[in-house]
């Protein structure tokens, strides 16, 4: 074993028997001069959380809080999708008649990656990098349910937007679960300059922002 190795180890294993108290105490020390909180009102977040998306290729759907299921039709007919895989506890209001949503945290990889896509809602979003964040609790569904299918749509409440990545950090600071960001539809470029969607998670990425 290398000596730079041996170090590494050895500081690791220091810090993980610190005490509880003094671990927080260094955690509140180190310094964050990065800026906390956004300095938008609520009509330009929301705005500037669109054009981020719209930046990245997402298509955003607007609707009230009772016509969910109406925006989530339009959204799915317009990229020609039928068959949509949901998580556990999501609203039943959001499912439209006369396309077929199919429970999918049981599904195998190849069942999931056979749906039209996913339909979910999130923890938070980001206007300042256009971000969902997913905590994959019920409602958001496994990991793997948001990254093998091809087409993402994801409901997202306006009062759900926050402006800056250290509010929305904030706002899953208690969950145990694991978090998963989405900055719209997967893409990534070789040494070619070649860009690539789908690669990592869904080529296809949508928004229904609710209104309150």
């Amino acid at each position: 074993m290398s000596a730079a190795r041996e170090d590494i180890l050895a500081k690791i294993k220091g810090s993980q028997s610190l005490d509880q108290a003094i671990r927080e105490k260094a955690y509140a020390a180190i310094p964050r001069r990065y800026r906390q909180a956004g300095t938008l009102d609520r009509k330009g977040r929301l705005a500037l959380f669109e054009e981020r998306l719209c930046d990245y290729g997402a298509t955003v759907y607007h609707c009230a809080a009772d016509r969910i299921a109406e925006a989530v039709a339009k959204a799915i007919s317009v990229r020609g999708r039928r068959r949509l895989a949901t998580p556990e506890s999501v609203p039943k209001g959001w499912l439209p008649e006369n396309f077929d949503f199919v429970p999918g945290d049981r599904l195998t990889y190849e069942e999931l990656d056979g749906c039209d896509g996913v339909l979910t809602g999130c923890a938070a979003a980001i206007a300042v990098t256009g971000t969902i964040v997913l905590e994959h609790s019920p409602g958001q569904g496994h990991r793997r349910l948001t990254l093998i299918p091809d087409y993402h749509l994801c409901v997202v409440l306006e009062n759900q937007v926050v402006e800056t990545v250290p509010e929305a950090m904030r706002t899953i600071a208690s969950s145990s679960s694991p978090i998963t960001t989405i900055s719209g539809p997967s893409a990534t470029s070789d040494i070619e300059m070649t860009r690539v969607k789908g690669v990592h998670g869904p080529r296809c990425f949508d928004v229904i922002l609710v209104q309150e």
